[in-house]
């Protein structure tokens, strides 16, 4: 009796799993998950051709030309509590793109806006404007099996090949009403999009290399060196006659070597890259002309028996302590804007919180030895 309860409880068992596993139906090129879904796309999507264009993120693009001037894409990617957006793109990058954007709210309402990728701040991300033109009572939005599925047709002559995605973060909600605002996503991907064989390869950022130069450069040279030459003009001058002195000196003039060459990349990228940067642009020319008041503060400074001594100090100390603090500030901009990641953020965090905490320890030292005196 025991055997016939357990092999029948094992067969509605297996049953039950049948059924939730041809519930849960995980797309691909390979798969014909669209043909459960041709009821609710307004278009015929027999024709269109599949792109594995995003494996890691499980984004699933079908598209192509179903009219003359017309082109359908039905986008598919896991459903999120944020948004998922595919954008067409004049140079690879996010900035200038029009965007088709998708979610699902808490209430399990769907959601489908045209959005202009203005800049990278959320307030430069406009809802209902962009350089496509969406074909009228065309577009849908429809979740099933876990996924999201944006289908719409674009009326074009040919659509750019340059597609730029992005996921929103899984702890962000999703737009609402009546801003319909996206938050900063999780995490994004360009594609070089063949049109006409409705093949797809990842892209990387345009002067990838250009742009980590200018970063590592003026990381090293104004977050890094500069510092560390600072700390050791004020920290040890009791070192063996006037070594600490040459030693800062050459710290410093390394510091803006390297610093003046990470500037000059930055030119020559801002010339290259059509991107907002004006801030993080203007706070590095006044931190390398600080830097040469500096080298000419040098070449002026009085001798130790000199009345402007006290003056030149004070100067000399207050213009450096300004500098260090643009530039520490402007490392983590530049990374903001060039969405380098946490990595970067995180390892000159790192050595900055180490800098300081070092600074406050020979401060402390410092400050007893004057209460000794």
């Amino acid at each position: 009796m025991n055997i016939l309860s357990n092999l029948h409880f094992c067969l509605i068992l297996g049953c039950y799993l049948h059924v939730i596993h041809s519930q849960i139906i995980q797309d691909s090129c390979a798969s014909s998950s669209l043909e459960n879904l041709n009821a609710q796309i307004l278009f015929d999507t027999s024709s269109l051709l599949c792109s594995n264009v995003w494996s890691s993120e499980g984004f699933i693009l079908r598209a192509s030309q179903t009219g003359p001037s017309l082109w359908s894409f039905v986008l598919s990617a896991p459903s999120t509590s944020s948004y998922v957006a595919m954008g067409f793109s004049p140079n690879g990058g996010m900035v200038g793109s029009t965007a088709i954007v998708g979610w699902v709210a808490n209430d399990g309402s769907a959601t489908m806006k045209k959005y202009f990728l203005g800049g990278k701040t959320p307030s430069q991300v406009l809802a209902d404007q962009g350089n496509i033109q969406v074909m009228p009572n065309s577009s849908s939005i429809i979740t099933f099996s876990s996924r999201m599925y944006l289908a719409f047709q674009l009326i074009t002559y040919q659509p750019s090949s340059q597609l730029v995605f992005a996921v929103g973060g899984s702890l962000n909600q999703a737009p609402s009403p009546p801003s319909f605002r996206l938050t900063i996503h999780r995490n994004q991907l360009a594609v070089a999009f063949n049109n006409a064989s409705g093949e797809g390869n990842q892209i990387s950022a345009p002067y990838l290399d250009l742009k980590r130069t200018h970063g590592v450069l003026n990381a090293v040279g104004w977050g890094v060196l500069i510092p560390i030459g600072a700390m050791i003009a004020r920290y040890f001058k009791d070192l063996h006659k006037s070594y600490w002195f040459y030693a800062h000196v050459s710290i410093q003039l390394s510091g803006f070597s390297i610093g003046l060459a990470g500037i000059i990349t930055g030119l020559v990228l801002n010339d290259r890259v059509d991107v907002n940067v004006a801030k993080h642009k203007t706070i590095g020319l006044i931190v390398v002309t600080l830097g040469c008041l500096q080298i000419m503060a040098l070449l002026i400074r009085p001798s130790k028996g000199s009345d402007m001594k006290k003056y030149w100090n004070w100067y000399h100390h207050n213009v450096g302590r300004v500098l260090i603090i643009l530039a520490a500030f402007n490392v983590f901009y530049g990374v903001y804007l060039a969405d380098g990641g946490s990595e970067w953020n995180v390892t000159y965090g790192v050595f900055l919180g180490i800098i300081v905490t070092i600074a406050l320890s020979l401060e402390l030292r410092l400050l007893n030895e004057e209460d000794d005196c």
